[in-house]
């Protein structure tokens, strides 16, 4: 199993993101296409090849063609509106809220699948990029379809923890090639 491989690479100092993983994994709150859309949402917006490929993986053996697509799509299209509306929020310049944003976004009204799982996955994934006005619009979305609170955290630990994820492998990796330009 490729998340296996992540978890056997990941060094001593990961010890707590390890246990996390490994925990994060069993967690089985959340129903199936929640839980395995938004492991693949967010290790994608992590933009670790090997963190991408390895709950590309997992998630293929749980996820419809479709789901798979829905959350791809929902890291991508937050990528995308997470940099535009960070930078309308933090801007002191109030005008760039008044424009029209002028991009592409169809896929948020029909993501094809459950618009609760893809808005959920949207607030993970922008969780991850940092977007305040993302994550504020997303969570009163979900709260508007009776997603609980819990449901909620849970998912933005399971963003937390993908992301300490392919941080812990990008530092391992920074190591050991330093110490092997050393020698």
């Amino acid at each position: 199993m490729p998340i296996e491989g992540l978890k056997s690479r990941l060094p001593a100092f990961a010890k707590d993101v390890k246990l996390n993983l490994s925990s994060m994994l069993s967690d089985e709150t959340l129903p199936t296409q929640q839980r395995y859309g938004l492991f693949l949402a967010c290790a994608i917006a992590t933009r670790n090849p090997d963190v991408i490929r390895g709950f590309e993986t997992l998630a293929r053996t749980h996820l419809t063609p479709e789901a798979l697509d829905a959350a791809r799509a929902a890291a991508v299209i937050m990528a995308m509106n997470n940099i535009y509306y960070r930078f309308t929020h933090l801007t002191e310049n109030k005008a760039y809220e008044t424009k029209p944003a002028r991009l592409r976004m169809n896929v948020i009204g029909n993501p094809g699948v459950d618009k609760a799982d893809f808005e959920l996955w949207s607030l993970a994934v922008s969780a991850i990029n940092g977007c305040g006005k993302c994550i504020v619009a997303h969570e009163k979305v979900l709260a508007t379809a009776g997603v609980n609170d819990d449901t909620i955290q849970t998912a933005v630990r399971f963003a937390a923890i993908i992301q300490s994820v392919a941080v812990a492998l990008e530092a391992a990796d920074a190591t050991a090639s330093l110490s092997q330009a050393a020698e």
